[in-house]
């Protein structure tokens, strides 16, 4: 299969497995990933998702250009012709938190599913570039877009207009990832990232993420009005009674998600 999925303790793992390929995207893992994001959405098993590669050389080299052909469809076809889009990133929009540990080369569209989690950790080996305009075209998945909320301007216009790599430590310097680990404590470090997150109440988890880049798009008095809501809307739930009562037990506690 070229994509495994493990749900633990409310949090699921994704592993790009086609590690002979440099965990490139084909078709077939394509459709698994887009299958995966509906699962993310919908699953209420699941709260925290982790994704990673197989083996020690990459988490993704972007599309597999050797099985991925141009479409025959015009891009207009493509656009308003179909009841949802092939777009690589298409169904990913979730409140739920997604985590990425990124084992090696997260090149292209790679790099473009990393910088669509909320929290990237890489191992010393990894290796990032968004390298589409030295073939004359630009990336396709949100690059332009997400790089730069991501680092600031002017990193993200170094990294895109040049097509250069970045080593696992520039990448920590410039905000691009949280942590810079061992390759075999990767994995480890954000499965346990995962478990404290999946542990909180869901419903505060996700307001938060949502609030978080909602925000990013308003005026401050509005932001913080959305925020002021939010608090309202979940100070009666049972999850906030629990926590409260947990804490008076002196005991962890059990949320449901309510």
């Amino acid at each position: 299969m070229p994509l495994n999925i493990t749900v633990v303790d409310h949090v699921a793992t994704l592993t790009l497995n086609r590690p002979e390929a440099m965990n490139s995207i084909d078709p077939e893992m394509r459709a698994e990933l887009h299958a995966a994001w509906i699962r993310i959405n919908e699953d209420d098993a699941i709260r925290v998702a982790v994704l990673t590669g197989a083996g020690d050389k990459a988490f993704c080299t972007g599309s597999d250009l050797k099985k991925t052909m141009p479409p025959k469809e015009s891009f207009a076809e493509l656009t308003f012709g179909r009841s949802h889009s092939d777009h690589l990133l298409e169904g990913l929009n979730t409140d739920k938190p997604l985590i990425c540990a990124i084992n090696g080369y997260a090149m292209g569209g790679g790099m473009e599913i990393a910088l669509a989690c909320d929290i990237r950790l890489a191992s010393e080996n990894a290796v990032f570039a968004l390298s589409e305009v030295r073939i004359g075209s630009i990336p396709g998945a949100g690059g332009t877009q997400r790089l730069p909320r991501a680092i600031g301007t002017s990193d993200a216009m170094l990294m895109l207009l040049t097509g250069d790599r970045v080593d696992a430590n520039e990448a920590l310097r410039i905000g691009l990832v949280s942590k810079v680990l061992p390759r075999d404590e990767l994995l480890p470090a954000a499965l346990t990232i995962a478990q404290r997150i999946a542990q909180n109440a869901p419903l505060s988890v996700r307001a938060i993420k949502r609030l978080v880049y909602s925000g990013k798009d308003m005026p401050l008095p509005a932001a913080l009005d959305s925020e002021r809501l939010a608090f309202g809307l979940l100070r009666d739930t049972e999850d906030r009674i629990e926590g409260r009562r947990a804490f008076q037990e002196k005991r962890k506690p059990a949320y449901q998600g309510r």
